[in-house]
């Protein structure tokens, strides 16, 4: 494995280039965007729909980062298994289904956290899980691959 280390500002970026030629970034570098990006929808719309998504502001806002890090986890260990099991409906509803396993991941996220991030109603659910489908879109196109091209 080889790697590519950036300086900006104080901030170190790695880019990792395998044995394959594939580029990627630093997990960690990955995580922070995605950290932001995950945040800032759910502040957001907590903040538009006090009465239908609602977080425990104690510990000032400890709660938004550990829904933020449960989402992203949910995202990378159990979406790609929702995404294959649910293929078929996926095809059939052609990719209209596709939101919906975001919206498992929020109750997902929902059931584990218990009184300290709650979500009210289908709808509610499935316009937070399209905010989170449209954030997770644009990280991907607007930061992450144009880092990846600049070393490309």
């Amino acid at each position: 494995m080889y790697g590519i280390l950036y300086i900006i500002g104080d901030e170190q970026m790695k880019l990792i280039i395998n044995d394959k030629k594939e580029v990627r970034l630093n997990r960690f570098i990955d995580w922070i965007i995605y950290m932001i990006g995950y945040a800032i929808v759910l502040i957001s719309v907590s903040l538009i729909f006090k009465k239908t998504v609602q977080f425990d502001t104690s510990y000032y806002g400890l709660w938004f980062l550990i829904t933020a890090i449960i989402i992203y986890m949910l995202n990378k260990t159990i979406k790609p298994l929702l995404i294959w099991l649910t293929l078929p409906l996926t095809g059939l509803t052609m990719g209209l289904f596709y939101p919906f396993i975001n919206v498992i991941i929020l109750y997902i996220t929902d059931a584990l956290l218990g009184s300290h991030f709650e979500i009210r109603g289908i709808f509610m659910s499935f316009i937070v899980a399209v905010f989170i489908s449209f954030i997770n879109i644009l990280m991907q196109k607007c930061i992450i691959e144009p880092l990846i091209r600049k070393e490309g």
